[in-house]
């Protein structure tokens, strides 16, 4: 018979987490920040080496109790399926900001894995997805890769030059 006051493991572990206020002043005083319209992300390399840790704060402003739980749990398994290609001495705080409600109604984890690796590649923790084939919106030209070598003849920000009057 099984006993009836062991304790289950989570299927999420509590370990990689921040829950101390002095963790997260930590990150927030000492860490960077990068965002986007939906997220707020601090991050701050510490001393242990117990493996990436994730702190989340998702205020009222987000919404009522059963939408932040969702943007939370959210927020958690998009964590954790990129956990194990980050740094492992580093403690991530996750702010969500009131548009991160719409996005996980909108197109749920996916939606938050995207948001979330946009501010780790900011951040220089992982490697942000591709879009597919460079596409970009309505023809529009897509920006310089900071690796590429500028045309032999080409003239910075598109500029034409002509030639002064007299000469060819």
């Amino acid at each position: 018979m099984a006993d009836v006051n062991a304790i289950r493991p989570r299927g999420s572990s509590r370990a990689g987490r921040l829950s101390r206020s002095a963790e997260f002043q930590r990150v927030y005083r000492q860490g960077r920040s990068h965002a986007n319209r939906h997220l707020v992300l601090y991050a701050f390399q510490s001393p242990s080496a117990e493996g990436a840790r994730l702190g989340l704060s998702v205020s009222r402003k987000v919404g009522g109790a059963v939408e932040r739980n969702r943007v939370k749990r959210l927020l958690r398994e998009a964590f954790a399926s990129v956990r194990p290609e980050l740094p492992s001495d580093h403690d991530v705080v996750v702010v969500a900001r009131p548009a991160a409600l719409e996005l996980a109604e909108r197109e749920g984890l996916e939606g938050m894995r995207s948001a979330l690796g946009e501010l780790l590649a900011k951040a220089g923790l992982a490697a942000e997805a591709q879009p597919a084939a460079d596409a970009q919106p309505d023809g529009a030209k897509a920006p310089p890769r900071a690796d590429a070598q500028p045309d032999a003849g080409a003239q910075p920000d598109g500029a034409e030059t002509e030639a002064p009057e007299g000469q060819p």
